[in-house]
């Protein structure tokens, strides 16, 4: 196998000659480090404004941007029962802080009728990941939403 510039010779045999020597671990390399750089592209490039599903599928969210921050109320529920959360302001005052990144806002737990700090980036081009935290970054929760589908039926506030 290759590793840092030395190659360190192992017989193989239950693989087969295809995977002796070095080749395999460079190709694995170099797959590796596209979908790195893929990754980082995609959360540069990418805009968390839209409708996303929350982490736990109950409801979705529309970010949207008011005055160079993000926003975000709820869209859409599952269950008709809880109406009453349709409308409701779920994030706000989210400042950009470099690309694809956001931190210093804030983030309605409507559970626990609670306000918390959020900082929001991405995991991938169709998932938000959704850091909330209490005071210092070391006490937080970490959420994943989805990019909600197109024609998503949205709640009547």
């Amino acid at each position: 196998m290759r590793f840092a510039g030395f190659c360190l010779r192992t017989r193989l045999d239950v693989f087969g000659p295809a995977l002796a020597g070095c080749a395999g671990v460079m190709v694995a390399v170099v797959v590796s480090c596209a979908a790195v750089s893929s990754a980082a592209v995609a959360a540069e490039t990418a805009d968390a404004k839209g409708v996303w599903i929350d982490h736990t599928g109950r409801g979705a969210v529309e970010i949207i941007d008011c005055n160079g921050r993000l926003c975000g109320s709820v869209v859409w529920l599952r269950d008709e029962k809880n109406s009453k959360a349709c409308g409701v302001q779920i994030l706000g005052n989210v400042p950009p802080i470099k690309p694809g990144i956001w931190d210093g806002g804030w983030i309605y737990d409507p559970e626990e009728n609670a306000k918390y700090s959020v900082e929001i980036s991405f995991a991938s081009e169709s998932k938000l990941k959704i850091y909330g935290y209490a005071g210092m970054k070391l006490f937080g929760e970490t959420m994943y939403w989805t990019r909600a589908p197109a024609g998503l039926p949205r709640c009547k506030a």
